[in-house]
C-alpha cells in the first residue's frame, strides 16, 4: 500500500467520520453519556487508591503518589480500550466491509482513535490534579507526547495483529481479555517499580523492558516526579533502554504486514 493512498483526502475524511461515529455510538443510550469517558478511569483510580495507598500503604515513598497512580491508571485504561476496540473493529464493522470497498486499516485506526479522544480528556484531568497536588509545571511535560505516541503505536500493532486473526478465530477477544488481566499486574501501574527492585533488581529490569512499563514510567517521570525509575536511569546501558522502542516498532510493522495479507479475505470471513 503506497503512502499517497494511505494519506489521500478520501481516506482521511472516511477515517474522521468513522472515528466520530464510533465515539458517539460508544455512549449512546447511557444516562451520563460522554461523562463515562471521564468517570471510568476515575472510579478505577479511587478503588485502587483506597486499597493500595490507604489500606496497604503502598507508594508512601513516591512524591505525589495519588497523581502517580491516577496517571498510571489513565494510561492503562487507554492501552486496554485501544487494544480491545481495535481487535474487535473488523468484526464489528463487518456489514460496512461487505458493502463498501475501502482500505480496511481505516476501521482499526478509527476504533483506536476513539480511545485517543478519551485519553486526551483523561490526561487533562491528570494535569489539573497534578497542579492541585503541588506538582510544578515544566517544559518536560511536553516529553509525555512521544511516550503516549509509543503506547498508541504499540496498541495499534497489537490491534492489527490480533484483529486480523480475530476475524476467523473469535476466541482471540476472550484470550486477550485474560492476557490484559495478567498484564495489569506485570507492569508497575499500582505498585512502584522500586518495590520490585528491593527484592530483585533483575526482575525490575525485566519489567522495565516491557514497552507498556517503559512508556508509563517515562510519562510519570516527565509529568510528575523525576524520582520515577525509568529504563533510561535504571538499566545499565542506554542500548537496553531502546529495547522497548524496538519491540514497539517491530510489533507495529509485523502486525501491519499480517493485517495487510489477511485483509483480502475479511469480507468473506467476517
Amino acid at each position: 500500500m503506497s503512502i499517497p493512498r494511505v494519506l489521500n483526502r478520501k481516506n482521511r475524511i472516511l477515517l474522521s467520520e468513522l472515528t466520530k461515529t464510533d465515539f458517539k455510538l460508544r455512549y449512546q443510550g447511557s444516562v451520563l453519556g460522554y461523562l463515562w469517558a471521564l468517570l471510568r478511569p476515575l472510579m478505577m483510580f479511587a478503588i485502587l487508591y483506597i486499597v493500595f495507598a490507604k489500606l496497604l500503604k503502598i507508594g508512601s515513598d513516591i512524591p505525589h503518589y495519588p497523581v502517580y497512580l491516577l496517571c498510571g491508571t489513565t494510561m492503562w485504561s487507554f492501552f486496554t480500550e485501544c487494544t480491545q476496540q481495535g481487535i474487535q473493529a473488523i468484526v464489528v464493522r463487518g456489514d460496512l466491509l461487505r458493502k463498501i470497498s475501502f482500505p480496511k486499516y481505516i476501521v482499526v485506526v478509527s476504533a483506536t482513535l476513539t480511545a485517543v479522544i478519551n485519553m486526551l480528556i483523561n490526561i487533562s484531568v491528570v494535569i489539573i490534579f497534578a497542579l492541585i497536588n503541588g506538582v510544578t509545571p515544566s517544559w518536560s511535560w511536553l516529553l509525555i507526547v512521544p511516550a503516549i505516541l509509543e503506547l498508541y503505536l504499540l496498541s495499534l500493532g497489537i490491534s492489527f495483529l490480533l484483529g486480523s486473526i480475530n476475524v476467523k478465530y473469535r476466541d482471540i477477544t476472550s484470550i486477550w481479555d485474560v492476557v490484559i488481566q495478567a498484564l495489569f499486574y506485570a507492569v508497575p501501574i499500582i505498585y512502584p517499580i522500586s518495590m520490585v527492585a528491593t527484592t530483585s533488581v533483575t526482575a525490575a529490569k525485566i519489567i522495565l523492558l516491557n514497552p507498556i512499563s517503559q512508556a508509563v514510567q517515562d510519562i510519570r517521570f516527565n509529568l510528575i516526579t523525576n524520582e520515577t525509575i525509568t529504563t533510561w536511569n535504571f538499566l545499565n546501558h542506554p542500548i537496553y533502554a531502546l529495547i522497548p522502542i524496538i519491540l514497539t516498532i517491530g510489533l507495529l510493522i509485523f502486525g501491519a504486514l499480517v493485517f495487510r495479507r489477511k485483509s483480502k479475505f475479511f469480507a468473506e470471513e467476517v
